[in-house]
């Protein structure tokens, strides 16, 4: 079981963010077959990409924060010494977790209005609910990876470890 968990850990979201890759682009390209060969295209397609996209996006992110992988500005902390650079480290997803906390307040609202009045896309006639959730379940799924990574570079501070840089999403 532990086992199983910290493969899930390591590459959950990789597996769910190839899988909507792959569906994203199978979709796109049964469509352009479709208009161009067929003369004739669906509305399924372009709105299940679409929302496909949004959910890949906004799990990337939550992946990117984990392996540090966003884009940043490192001149200052390739100046400080390394603790001095793992305390700005550990000061960045302090506020990042301000900025998520944040944003899964602000993008909770249109859920529930969406919600409350049944509100459903134009073309899958499916309830929006499940496409706009995407924007509280990544930054919650950062939160996450925030609470591994502050660990992480706490730990590392109290043991005197070299602080965590980053890594890349597909090594």
């Amino acid at each position: 079981m532990r086992d199983a968990v910290k493969w899930l850990d390591e590459n959950g979201e990789r597996v769910l963010l190839l899988f909507l890759y792959s569906f994203i682009v199978l979709v796109i390209a049964i469509e352009v077959i479709r208009r161009f060969v067929l003369m004739y295209s669906s509305v399924w397609g372009e709105e299940t990409a679409r929302f496909a996209f949004i959910y890949l996006v906004w799990i990337g992110a939550a992946v990117a924060v984990r392996d540090r992988a966003h884009i940043r500005i490192d001149v200052i902390t390739h100046m400080l010494p390394p603790r001095g650079a793992a305390l700005i480290y550990l000061l960045s997803d302090i506020l990042t977790v301000a900025l998520a906390c944040l944003a899964i307040y602000w993008s909770l609202d249109p859920v529930l209005v969406s919600w409350q009045y049944g509100n459903v896309t134009d073309g899958l006639r499916i309830i929006r609910v499940w496409f706009l959730l995407a924007v509280p379940v990544g930054f919650t799924i950062m939160l996450l990876r925030l609470g591994q990574s502050i660990r992480r570079d706490i730990d590392d501070l109290r043991y005197g470890r070299p602080h965590f840089t980053g890594r890349r999403l597909f090594d």
